[in-house]
């Protein structure tokens, strides 16, 4: 089975520097000597360098496109501050920091007049593609390329805005025609025309985004952590399953009797129905779920864990569904947030608070196959044994 659509992954460095475990999770750019070639470091890193090295060349999503408007949303994609704002109908993502005086531009505005968001300290403006538009203090003056914000490739995709910091917006590779389609994960099914479209609102989690996926991807929980929104408590056995190795990951078909259906909710389910949960993982930190329903139907979500740091994460779910469409969104976000609530009080109080990639260092059981495979594929990008401080 290929891995999205059949596409290779983006291909990440291997690590620029030996990686070691820190005694402070705090790690200064400014002490950190870098390979030629290596990202610029953010100021105050949570991670370990040559591992940030290789994240940072995955796209993440950083907000929905519904929730991006003309001022400035401040948002943190792997420890870096980054401003989203929409300007003339594009919509950029840059460093949050006016190159002037190292203002916050997320404390701006954008004056609701379209002339771009505006700096909160000297009133600089920044507009289409993060350049610099006008500098209040001397109107007729030329404006210099370095009063330009460094901004970043940006792909709309399933609702949400994706970026990536080793793209530099209009370089190769930024923006949907110059984008292959191996970049981002796929929601199945969300092209189709019998299918709603359905973008949650997103979850903040204080955890590692390696933990979060992992505990997605666990058949194993359903009995003892979601028996208040969809699971038969009674139904403790794991069923035998196997992950097949993917472009970029895996994907695992596992059968069951699970139900997953809301509780409350009637659905004529056939006694002894075998449910199908169609897994998807996609390193690093992203990972697609189809369930295949009595009578054809499909509810398909992607959980795309965006880590703004070593110990947080920003959840986005897109998701689609060929059932219920004209029922209430709202009743799916509920739904939605009661589970991933469910779920954020386990990986919250898990310790360590990394994903531990020696397989040493944890006791397995055969229900942890996904776990092991997703860990496995992590270690193949050459991230540390133990990638987070």
């Amino acid at each position: 089975m290929a891995g999205r659509g059949g596409q290779a992954a983006p291909t990440a460095p291997t690590a620029s520097t030996a990686a070691t475990t820190p005694t402070d999770n705090t790690h200064q750019a400014r002490e950190t000597s870098q390979n030629p070639g290596d990202l610029p470091l953010p100021r105050t890193l949570t991670f370990i360098p040559s591992d940030w090295q290789i994240l940072a060349r995955y796209w993440y999503p950083v907000a929905r496109i519904e929730d991006v408007t003309e001022g400035p949303m401040g948002v943190t994609l792997l420890d870096m501050p980054l401003v989203v704002y929409r300007h003339e109908g594009e919509i950029i993502v840059a460093d949050d920091l006016c190159p002037h005086r190292g203002m916050k531009l997320s404390m701006g505005s954008d004056q609701g007049d379209g002339q771009g968001i505006k700096c909160p300290y000297h009133g600089l403006r920044f507009g289409k593609g993060g350049r610099c538009i006008s500098v209040p203090a001397h109107p007729d003056n030329k404006i210099p390329e370095k009063m330009h914000l460094r901004s970043y490739g940006v792909v709309l995709r399933y609702g949400l805005v994706w970026t990536c910091l080793a793209v530099r917006a209009g370089e190769a590779g930024a923006g949907e025609a110059a984008d292959p389609a191996a970049h981002i994960p796929p929601v199945p099914h969300w092209d189709e025309p019998e299918f709603q479209q359905i973008n949650c609102p997103y979850i903040d989690v204080e955890a590692f985004a390696g933990r979060q996926v992992e505990g997605f991807l666990d058949v194993a929980h359903f009995p003892f952590v979601h028996a208040d929104s969809f699971a038969d408590a009674a139904i403790e056995e794991v069923p035998n399953y196997t992950p097949v190795l993917t472009d970029d990951g895996f994907e695992a078909e596992y059968w069951s009797t699970m139900p997953n259906v809301p509780h409350g909710v009637e659905l004529d389910v056939p006694e002894g129905f075998q449910w199908l949960r169609h897994f998807r993982l996609h390193v690093p930190f992203a990972a697609s779920l189809v369930v295949h329903f009595p009578g054809g139907a499909r509810l398909s979500m992607l959980n795309a864990a965006s880590p703004v740091s070593a110990k947080k994460t920003r959840l986005f779910d897109a998701r689609c569904r060929n059932f219920d469409t004209d029922q209430p969104v709202q009743d799916v976000y509920d739904f939605n947030r009661q589970v991933f609530e469910e779920d954020r009080a386990m990986v919250e109080a898990q310790k360590p608070e990394n994903l531990p990639l020696d397989p040493k260092l944890e006791v397995h059981i055969p229900a942890d196959k996904s776990s092991i495979a997703y860990r496995r594929a992590l270690r193949a990008l050459g991230l540390s044994e133990f990638f987070t401080a």
